[in-house]
C-alpha cells in the first residue's frame, strides 16, 4: 500500500476522469444506497476471490465508511501478485463519512445516505 489519499484528492480523480479504479468495499446493499460516481463494488469479504478483477489497474483507491477497513483492503490488493508492481494502491482517508460530494445510488440518482 502506498499511502492514504484524501477525499478531496479522490474527488479530483473522479472529476478529471483519471485512470483510477475506486473500489468500494462495503456490502452491496450499502453501495446501492450511495457510492462515489464511477466506483466499483467489491465487498471486503469477497475481495480475496475477486482481486483478480484489478489485474490491469495502475491506480487503485479503496473506500469504506470510516477509512479503517479500506486500509486493510489496500494492503491485500497491494500484496496480490496480479496487480502491477508499480501500481499505486491507496486507501481513502476518513472514508465516506468525510466525503462531502455527491453520491450515486443504484438507480443513478443523487443520494446523501452512504450507509
Amino acid at each position: 500500500m502506498d499511502a492514504e489519499i484524501s477525499t478531496e484528492e479522490v474527488h479530483e480523480l473522479v472529476e478529471s476522469d483519471a485512470d483510477a479504479r475506486i473500489v468500494d468495499i462495503r456490502p452491496q446493499a450499502q453501495f446501492d444506497r450511495g457510492h462515489i460516481p464511477g466506483s466499483v463494488n467489491i465487498p471486503f469479504h469477497a475481495l480475496p476471490q475477486r482481486v483478480s478483477e484489478l489485474d490491469d489497474a495502475e491506480h487503485v483507491v479503496t473506500v469504506c465508511p470510516l477509512g479503517k477497513s479500506s486500509v486493510q483492503a489496500a494492503r491485500l490488493i497491494d500484496s496480490y501478485e496480479g496487480v502491477p508492481s508499480d501500481a499505486r494502491v491507496e486507501s481513502m482517508a476518513g472514508g465516506l463519512d468525510d466525503w462531502d460530494h455527491e453520491l450515486r445510488s443504484a438507480d443513478d440518482a443523487e443520494s446523501d445516505a452512504p450507509f
